[in-house]
């Protein structure tokens, strides 16, 4: 999309430098310890796709603040139109009082979310938000109680969406009783097929599977109010289904009458090369659950739905700080980047960086599989391409090695690197990054 110069990371200091000793100090003595750290980054601004740290160093970041970043760190016109929102005023509650900023962005999702435009929508502040609206929703219109989700999803770690999330057992461990109505089944991982099957050939076990199995012997399939989706699982280690998946778990909800809810927290946005990762998969769902990139940094959350499921009563669900007008300004502006050459900038910068990977992949044991759309990219390290055994150690050995050479990343699921850079990060810059993770990759794995 555009151009820039070489510029690359540049470390000063030994890692964590001195002032950023300091704030890891006070943050270990007051912070909760349950936060994951990977590395002692202290970033002190960002600009685009560059962060700068406390004492000076400056990092290229494919991380994005956890995919959250959209538009880059303090896009110019972001920032400008927060600022303009914060002259105004900063919090009136759209639950109880109204004002532009929210039925704006409200109209607007409700235009560029897949399906027909008579949706509305439901403000939060955050992904886990969103999700803890779509379950309550889904069982009040259709008064039905029990939930399907995945293996591998992660869909917030509040009570209710922590209970359709199954990516790690830690983030479960010591938080039962859940919600008892949740069935987890196998996701579309075809790397590591559950079934042991090959696609296409598997004829899509795992959606036979639902019906075949759970809906006949476990949960009577019209006792289920929702199947809880990611287009494309994020936590659980950027698993990118087989295009016919997602068709198929549309067909299966709608012979039995129930909800598709897709959690496009991670995937939507722009992220994967089309607003939301869905579309990539020529199927619609009943109700979307948007948060991470909406706002560019700012937090905001959405449900969203059809008019005619969204039918909830004054009262019946609401969230004070939701649709905050600050959040939806920049949401706002957000929108407008990615509809102006963000989101085919993360198509055709994410089209060249899979296809190296992949050329990458060919030339080492250990990287079993490359997968991704768009600026969604998962690189899964293996012991060998045979055993396909995680190596989840080493994995993050990578992480640390990256980011002592400049460059931030994260981890996802039990072996796999994520690239979820700003979607404004041009080719030489992507080009960088992929440098930099070879190059911590070859010293980990010994490579000469």
């Amino acid at each position: 999309m555009r151009k820039s110069a070489m510029k690359k990371p540049k470390i000063i200091t030994k890692l964590p430098g001195p002032k950023a000793k300091e704030v890891l100090r006070r943050d270990s003595k007051y912070i909760s310890p349950s936060y994951t750290r990977s590395y002692p980054l202290v970033i002190e601004k960002g600009k685009g796709v560059w962060v700068t740290d406390i004492d000076g160093n400056t990092f290229l970041d494919l991380a994005a603040g956890i995919g959250v970043v959209a538009s880059g760190h303090s896009h110019p016109a972001v920032v400008a139109a927060a600022k303009e929102q914060l002259d105004k005023f900063l919090h009136m509650s759209g639950t109880d009082f109204y004002y532009v900023k929210q039925a704006k962005l409200a109209e607007k999702l409700a235009e560029i979310v897949p399906g027909a435009k008579n949706k509305k929508v439901l403000f939060g502040n955050s992904g886990t938000e969103a999700v803890e609206c779509a379950m309550k929703l889904a069982r009040y219109h259709t008064r039905r109680p029990r939930y399907v989700a995945f293996t591998g999803a992660f869909h917030g770690r509040t009570m209710g969406s922590l209970s359709l999330t199954a990516s790690k057992s830690i983030q479960r461990k010591y938080f039962a009783p859940l919600l008892p109505s949740v069935t987890h089944v196998p996701y579309a991982y075809c790397y590591r097929c559950p079934f042991n099957f090959k696609y296409p050939s598997c004829d899509l076990a795992c959606i036979t599977y639902i019906d075949d199995v759970v809906f006949k012997r476990v949960v009577p399939p019209e006792e289920v109010a929702a199947i809880f989706v990611e287009s494309i699982q994020g936590e659980g280690g950027y698993i990118v289904p087989p295009r016919k998946f997602l068709p198929a778990l549309r067909q299966l909800c709608d012979k039995y009458g129930i909800l598709l809810i897709d959690d496009e927290v991670q995937a939507g946005m722009g992220r994967t090369g089309k607003m939301f990762g869905i579309e990539h998969f020529n199927t619609k769902a009943d109700i979307y659950c948007i948060a991470k990139g909406i706002a560019s940094g700012l937090p905001l959350g959405a449900c969203v739905a059809r008019a005619g499921i969204m039918d909830w009563q004054p009262g019946a669900h609401a969230s004070t700080f939701g649709g905050n007008p600050v959040s939806c300004a920049a949401a706002l502006k957000t929108i407008e980047l990615l509809e102006h050459k963000l989101i085919e900038n993360a198509a055709a910068v994410g089209k060249v960086a899979l296809e190296r990977l992949k050329d990458i992949a060919d030339k080492y044991e250990f990287i079993g599989d490359v997968r991704g759309k768009g600026l969604m990219i998962g690189i899964e390290l293996v012991a060998d391409k045979t055993s396909k055994q995680p190596v989840g150690d080493k994995r993050n050995a990578v992480v640390y090695e990256a980011f002592k050479q400049g460059l931030l990343l994260l981890g996802a699921g039990e072996s796999t690197l994520r690239l979820i850079p700003p979607l404004v990060i041009s080719d030489s810059e992507m080009q960088v990054g992929i440098d930099i993770i070879e190059s911590a990759l070859k010293k980990i794995f010994r490579v000469g």
